[in-house]
């Protein structure tokens, strides 16, 4: 099989060494790819095809696996990705024994970081008018997911991960963000409390997302430089960062305790690009 840009492997064998990276593939999901991730789904495949001709490459294709029926409908999409990235094709039988469970989807790929910046330099990076988004303790990829996919509708200019949130290139938070982890520039590393520091080192105006917060979101002064922090559901941000920086919180009806993580920090950035002029 052939298209007009490359050659269409088929795989009959779910043990064949050429698509060892997407055999058991949840299991590998946990013990971690090294800098590798798996991409699952149109969607996610077709921001992977951004990110090649982004002009500052953060990610590129290693192969693809595809279901043998789907290979038509994504002509557009392969086209995008440079002519030596395999593709590899299989029947919905082969295509399961390989990824150890039913993949409904049929899309697969296999993705390497090829820049991965520090907090440091991210920020030096940005325009002078920035909103930049800080997570500490995020350990839940769905939450982790959302946060990414909100940080891109509200044109958020960087994300920031402290060293116990969880991996946001994990297959579960990638699907989720619908691969906004792909176009959100993001830093991952580092205690909450030093990456917080860098951040206002870089002059930004932090203020701190909690249900106790100072201030009503709404009112959060404009700034050409300000960022959000949001942390762990439950606890919430840890009492040193909140007596260090400033706080903000969301109106809500008093019988209810808290938002759901991901939900209040989509409504908080919404508030702060519109303070910003970010949005059209």
């Amino acid at each position: 099989m052939r298209d007009t840009a490359r050659q269409i492997i088929r795989i009959n064998d779910p043990h064949d060494p050429r698509i060892a990276e997407f055999r058991d593939i949840r299991e590998r999901d946990l013990v971690g790819r090294h800098g590798q991730f798996i991409a699952e789904g149109t969607v996610v495949l077709r921001m992977l095809a951004a990110a090649h001709v982004s002009a500052k490459a953060r990610f590129r294709a290693e192969t693809l696996l595809l279901l043998e029926n789907r290979l038509e409908g994504l002509g557009e999409i392969l086209a995008a990705f440079p002519a030596e990235v395999p593709v590899y094709v299989a029947s919905a039988a082969v295509l399961d024994q390989i990824a150890g469970f039913h993949l409904h989807r049929g899309v697969l790929a296999l993705g390497s970081r090829m820049l991965e910046q520090g907090a440091d330099a991210l920020l030096n990076a940005l325009p002078e008018k920035a909103l930049v988004g800080v997570c500490c303790g995020i350990s839940n990829h769905d939450n982790i997911g959302s946060i990414f996919r909100n940080a891109a509708a509200f044109g958020v200019s960087a994300l920031l991960l402290d060293e116990t949130c969880c991996d946001p290139l994990y297959r579960k938070a990638l699907r989720v963000s619908v691969g906004s982890v792909l176009s959100v520039p993001f830093a991952r590393g580092g205690a909450a409390l030093s990456l917080l520091e860098t951040v206002d080192r870089a002059g930004f105006a932090i203020f701190g997302l909690s249900p106790r917060g100072e201030i009503d979101i709404r009112n959060v002064p404009k700034g050409n430089r300000v960022a959000l922090v949001t942390g762990t559901e439950g606890e919430g941000l840890p009492a040193h960062i909140m007596e260090r920086f400033q706080t903000a919180r969301i109106p809500q009806m008093p019988q209810l305790d808290s938002l759901n993580a991901a939900t209040a920090t989509g409504i908080a950035l919404y508030e702060m690009a519109r303070g910003q002029d970010l949005l059209g």
